[in-house]
């Protein structure tokens, strides 16, 4: 069971199978994240620094260069994921490399975001054709995988651009193939290390591949 409440509940709804199963990330996974997030902030007067990976202490008035306080970034991310529809793109090669694993695998979006905008992203997701199932969550994401590849030992592959994400799964579920890819990945080197065992991949047509042969996708019996 995850560790999120609303999260386990979302899990219950699914109907799981036994195929194998891809967990993706959605922000700079799938959608494009940093760059329209950049964007959002000129439009407010603001910019956003990147002298480490996070948004607190890196957003910046660009009037006064002062650092935006914690109440002012929190406003500006919860107003950028309200608006996401109006920002928000395809990363390149995602819903083509998605929807080839997508007829052999189970596919489960499962996105760290407040719980609140939950349909907001469902609706944006769903207009841009990535119907595939989504889970909100709002604690690690290890327990949550682990609840969705469910009782069997089906092969589970996992993509996410958070190290501490890549983490969680590893310690909830071992044996989890995991892939770490950024939709900006000349950011990489602002991020802390990644775990053994993770796989770096720098595109989604260098991804498709091997998460096919990491799940076992592809072969001729």
């Amino acid at each position: 069971m995850s560790d999120d409440p609303e999260t386990a509940r979302q899990i219950a709804e699914l109907s799981l199978d036994t195929r194998p199963l891809l967990v993706l990330d959605v922000d700079d996974v799938i959608l494009e994240f940093i760059g329209p997030f950049m964007r959002y902030l000129d439009a407010e007067g603001h910019e956003l620094a990147m002298k480490t990976f996070r948004l607190h202490g890196n957003i910046v008035n660009r009037a006064t260069g002062e650092p935006a306080d914690s109440q002012t970034v929190a406003a500006f991310i919860a107003a950028f994921f309200d608006g996401q529809a109006n920002w928000q793109t395809v990363a390149e090669g995602a819903a083509p490399t998605i929807s080839d694993i997508a007829g052999e695998a189970e596919i489960v979006l499962l996105t760290a975001m407040p719980h609140r905008f939950r349909e907001t992203r469902r609706a944006h997701l769903d207009a841009l054709g990535l119907t595939y199932p989504m889970v909100t969550t709002e604690a690690p994401k290890g327990p949550a995988l682990k609840a969705l590849r469910g009782a069997s030992l089906r092969p589970v592959a996992f993509v996410d651009d958070i190290p501490h994400n890549h983490k969680s799964v590893l310690e909830a579920v071992p044996d989890a193939n995991c892939f770490h890819l950024m939709s900006m990945p000349e950011l990489r080197g602002l991020l802390p290390p990644l775990p053994d065992g993770v796989a770096v991949v720098e595109t989604w047509t260098d991804a498709g591949p091997k998460i096919k042969a990491a799940l076992g996708l592809g072969r001729v019996s």
